[in-house]
């Protein structure tokens, strides 16, 4: 995989469950602050689009857990992209450091949508056709 993107993390304690591993919903938030982080050090803010009468939703996800994380634990996640149609597909790896231990392999589609239909996004498709070449 090629990754383009990187972010660090620290495991907060409140993500863990009872069993002291990360609940599996918090590692959607992670993958999630990871797209945005990701497309706002490229200039390009969800809320931005969102003011243009642009919104990028998730359309699909999947998920596969390896390893668990634990409280303490840092970590880091990272991104590889996709364009095809009116598709962006955002693939996303945590690792856990310092071992580089694989937790989460996962894929998210995402469309964006305008007035409610779907559509593409012209200032999306020339980022990452620009990237990605």
């Amino acid at each position: 995989m090629n990754f383009i993107y990187e972010l660090e993390f620290k495991v907060r304690d409140y993500e863990c469950d009872l069993q002291g591993i990360v609940n599996n919903a918090n590692y959607q938030h992670y993958l999630e602050h990871t797209r945005h982080e990701f497309l706002l050090t490229h200039n390009i803010s969800f809320s931005q689009l969102h003011d243009e009468g642009i919104d990028v939703v998730v359309a699909r996800v999947d998920i596969a857990y390896k390893n668990s994380l634990r409280s303490g634990d840092r970590f880091v996640s990272k991104l590889a992209l996709a364009h095809e149609g009116i598709k962006y597909t955002f693939y996303q790896n945590i690792y856990r450091l310092p071992d580089m231990q694989l937790c989460v392999r996962a894929k998210t589609d995402c469309v964006a949508a305008q007035n409610g239909k779907l559509s593409p996004c012209e200032k999306l498709d020339t980022f990452i056709d620009n990237l990605l070449k």
